[in-house]
Parts: structure tokens; sequence; C-alpha cells
């Protein structure tokens, strides 16, 4: 009774809000479109959709049908991807998502070995999905997410690769240059760059400020790490980031780190993948390389 045809009509009228704009993606004529929808809800006894004016709302089997429909199809159409790589003589495909600004540095340590190990493997890097990226992996968006926070998922498979702390850092002749620990208190009259997610997301506000019931004196985003280097290295604020990428980017600017609190902020990088998918050869190889490369 379900078709495939049917559950992508239901997504691009619900994507581009009409049935005329849905026909025109799906390269069929409103009328056959409506047609297509008319013969189901008569075979089903059902009515998708309701009309007011020039607008649609969903019925509530619409509502169930389109949901199908998003959880449905992007599989449907990521098996069929693979399918073509087999058939063009690809091993897969293997999309990677990163949840986290500094990921993407990470992961370029490891992207010339992989592609050397794996030359039949398509591989793709969606810097679209951060911030977004368990979202991504369950709809079959991406195969892979790097990202130092998972959660909890019957789906979804996390492995630690990389461990790392965040550090403050400041300029060489700052006060805190001096300190080898900064406590919350140190950060009140100072300006705070970080990457520009919701403080929900940054582990120097959920982990060191907010418990100490601490502010800074301003807090300003920056679109890059290399400019956040610069920043802190022009004297135009502090910033928190991983140890290792400030190794990496800063060594020649007049910065320095300072640990947070006694004990740090320590964190990982961890990879997400579907669980099941785990065996998949160049998946596996992913991971091992990545452990080899955050050794």
């Amino acid at each position: 009774m379900l078709d495939r045809q049917l559950l992508a009509i239901l997504r691009e009228v619900e994507r581009l809000g009409s049935v005329t704009a849905a026909a025109s993606r799906l390269n069929v004529s409103q009328s056959a479109l409506s047609h297509t929808v008319r013969k189901f809800e008569e075979r089903a006894g059902i009515e998708i959709w309701m009309k007011k004016g020039r607008s649609l709302r969903f019925t509530q089997a619409g509502e169930h049908l389109l949901a199908l429909a998003q959880r449905v199809l992007p599989q449907i159409e990521h098996a069929e991807r693979v399918l073509a790589d087999f058939a063009s003589g690809r091993r897969g495909a293997l999309r990677v998502g990163m949840e986290c600004h500094p990921c993407q540095k990470w992961l370029m340590r490891m992207t010339a070995a992989y592609l050397a190990r794996w030359p039949d493997v398509d591989f793709d890097v969606r810097t679209a999905f951060r911030f977004d990226g368990v979202a991504a992996l369950l709809d079959n968006e991406i195969d892979l997410l790097i990202t130092p926070d998972p959660i909890e998922s019957s789906e979804i498979l996390f492995t630690p690769v990389f461990d790392y702390d965040l550090v403050l850092v400041v300029h060489e002749s700052h006060p805190l240059a001096t300190r080898d620990v900064a406590l919350p208190d140190d950060l009140r009259g100072e300006e705070l760059i970080t990457v520009p997610v919701s403080l929900e997301r940054l582990d120097v506000y959920t982990r060191f400020l907010v418990p100490a019931h601490c502010r800074p004196r301003r807090h300003r985003t920056a679109e890059t790490t290399d400019l956040t280097l610069q920043l802190v290295a022009a004297g135009r604020g502090v910033t928190v980031l991983p140890d290792w990428l400030v190794r990496e980017e800063g060594t020649d600017l007049p910065i320095r780190t300072v640990r947070l609190g006694p004990d740090g902020i320590g964190k990982s990088i961890h990879l997400g993948i579907r669980r099941g998918e785990e065996a998949v050869d160049y998946m596996a190889g992913f991971l091992a390389l990545a452990r080899e490369t955050g050794r």
C-alpha cells in the first residue's frame, strides 16, 4: 500500500510548503501529484492533508506518514548511494560530520593516511552538521560523527580516541600568564572569546564558571580558532581551547596556557557511528587509524 513516491511527495510538500513547489521539485505535474495522493487516500480510507485557502495542514494520519517519510527516505537514499558506489568500483562512502570547531583540525591529522589506506572509499567531510551531529547521524545524512560530547544512545556507538585538556589561553604579558592554575573568579574581569555556540555547550561555563557562580566581564565569539588565537595574541581577550590545538597552532604567538582549576578540565574526542556498522571494514579502519593518531 505504501510506496516511496507517496513518502517523497509528503516530504517535499512539508519542506516547500505547497503542492506546486513539491511537484516542480519532483519533476511531475501538479495534477499527477494530487492524483497519487487522492488514490492513496481512497485506498487507505484517510485524508492526508486539508486545504485552507492556499495553505495545507497535515491531518493526524498525514503527520504519521510524514514522520515515516522523514525517517525512512534518508535510509533508502543512503543505501542507494552505497550500492552506486559498489557498482562504480568504490568500496563505499564515508561522510564525516563534526560537532566542534577544533575537530576539523584534529581530523586533518589523519585524512592523508586514511585516503592512502582506503583509495576505493569515497571520503567526504560535512561541516554543515556542526552542533547537530547526532540527528544527522541518525538520519543517515552522515556516517560518522566526531564530537567531544557523546550521548547515551541505543542506536549510536561512541568510541573515545583522543584525550586532551581544555586550557585557558592568555597573552604572555597577562597577569595570569605566570600562574599554574586559574580559578573561576580570575575571569570576572576578562573578555572571554569562544566559538559561536550556546553557553550550555561550552565547558568553560558548564564545568568551570557556572558552578562557581561567576561570569566574565564580557563574552564574545570568533568563527575560527585561528582568529581566536590571533585576538588573544593581540591582547584583545582570553580564550579556552584544547591544549593540543594551542601547541600546534600557537607556537609562534606571544601566548601562554594556564590550567583551569586545580584538577583541570579533561575531555575526549569521540567517534560516533550507527550501531551495527562498526564491523564495516573501512569504518573499522577509520576507528583504528583514529586511535593510532590519538596516541
